[in-house]
């Protein structure tokens, strides 16, 4: 997606104006230059114990660096930060860590959800190939079905060991998320400030429901947690200065300069400089903007600075120069094509995008707050203003359904991006998530044995 210039991060930042004036530098009036950037992890798995893979592997067996050489050694630029390889580059994708091991696709920010979904299958198609060279496997879950926070390996990032001693002094749970939870997004483009006032509205008022389509994390430490989407729930007591549903989005004078403001009140976690992560937790961006930053005295900070900082907020829809939805459940293969499927259908269509902000502006913000403290246990069970989510479903997909219509991006074969959406018509139609699909097995043809989730559920 959109990004500043390298002589533009090192620009110091003295004003809050000129925060503003980056976030606006993602306006994309003409509609033929919005692109579509999708995001997908998932777990690695030693097939012969599922056990997590650690970063340099051990007694023989690979490890999560020799998974990401593989890449290099199919042309793909390796990034190193103090000497061990951390990310893989290519054609405006990545592959990158996350702090548990978790393996990440940042997508090229392409045209249409044909190319996108191919762009998934490619890459899948090389996690295969790697997975039969060294006997692992990719699981695509909101939560790991079996490991302990203890099972899980640390990857050797000094910016994840700066939020892991943060974290639990701002929540219980957000360790859990750091090492055990796995999601799809997608990131999204924007025309001007009110276009993406109304898509932030939007998406932030239905992002539950995307909760509740793409609920996929049922499994905790071997056996059922009580929740649809365990992931999601773990978001509810990881951090409240940088999560949650952001009441003033709906409110009158939201706008990039009121995003701004809300990003500058969050604490900071770190600062990098010359290649190290400076610890800053807890320390306010406004103290660095006015030279006072205790880890940083007398310094001010560049845009790069700023933009890292944005990295470290997690609300369901989060802006930056573009908007990504965060909401989702890790899931399936046809899953990963059908979440951008949702929100370009609702968003990147002015008719469907005027349907869905309809729709929404009959929510109070206390009912949308309801639906999202309800929907990690009850899913599709969830309701609003008396109506389920099985039914809001149905009416929110025929709005993308048509808005993927009038789009009229057709692949090769002159097919339209309507059937991206087919798995979710199917759980608007029977009231039955992934979560609910790994239920049924666990207490059915699995005979209670989850770790048949490894084999049924590997990429």
């Amino acid at each position: 997606m959109s990004s500043s210039t390298t002589s533009d991060k090192n620009s110091l930042i003295e004003n809050k104006e000129q925060l503003v004036s980056y976030l606006e530098t993602g306006c994309k009036p003409d509609r033929s230059s919005w692109r579509i950037g999708c995001e997908h992890e998932k777990f690695i798995f030693h097939r012969k114990d599922n056990s997590a893979l650690t970063y340099e592997g051990e007694n023989g067996v690979a490890g999560v660096r020799d998974v990401l050489m593989e890449f290099v050694d199919r042309g793909w630029n390796p990034v190193e930060e103090n000497g061990n390889v951390i990310a893989a580059l290519k054609d405006g994708a990545s592959v990158t860590l996350e702090p548990g091991g978790q393996f990440e696709l940042s997508g090229a920010p392409l045209e249409t959800i044909h190319q996108t979904c191919n762009e998934t299958s490619e890459h899948l198609r090389v996690t295969r190939e790697i997975g039969e060279k060294f006997d692992i496997g990719f699981l695509g879950l909101g939560f790991h079905p079996t490991a302990t926070r203890a099972d899980i390996p640390i990857m050797p990032k000094p910016r994840y060991d700066i939020m892991r001693a943060y974290m639990p002094t701002v929540g219980t749970m957000g360790l859990d998320m750091m090492l055990r939870t796995c999601t799809v997004q997608v990131n999204l483009d924007f025309a001007n400030e009110r276009d993406m006032v109304e898509k932030f509205q939007i998406s932030l008022a239905l992002q539950p429901l995307a909760t509740a389509l793409f609920a996929n994390s049922p499994l905790k430490e071997g056996r059922p947690n009580g929740m649809r989407s365990l992931r999601s729930h773990v978001w509810t007591d990881t951090d409240d200065d940088r999560c949650g549903m952001l009441p003033f989005v709906f409110e009158d004078g939201m706008g990039f300069e009121r995003w701004v403001d809300h990003v500058l009140d969050v604490p900071m976690y770190f600062v990098r400089r010359n290649g190290q992560y400076i610890n800053a937790a807890g320390q306010s961006f406004r103290d660095f903007m006015n030279g006072k930053l205790p880890a940083l005295p007398g310094e001010l900070p560049t845009l790069a600075d700023w933009e890292d900082h944005m990295t470290t907020l997690f609300p369901e829809v989060r802006l930056k120069t573009f908007l990504e939805m965060r909401g989702a459940d890790g899931g399936p293969w046809s899953r990963l094509c059908a979440l951008p499927a949702l929100w370009v259908g609702l968003l990147y269509d002015p008719s469907a995008q005027a349907e869905a902000l309809a729709l929404i502006n009959g929510w109070s913000l206390d009912d949308m707050e309801k639906m999202r403290d309800d929907v990690p246990k009850m899913g599709l069970a969830t309701e609003v203003g008396g109506q389920s989510f099985q039914d809001l479903a149905k009416v929110v997909l025929g709005i993308a359904d048509r808005g993927l219509k009038n789009r009229g991006k057709l692949s090769t074969s002159g097919e339209t991006e309507q059937g991206f959406l087919s798995d979710l018509w199917e759980s608007a139609q029977t009231g039955m998530t992934p979560a609910d699909h790994i239920l049924a097995d666990v207490n059915g043809k699995w005979g209670g044995d989850v770790s048949r989730i490894f084999k049924e559920y590997n990429y």
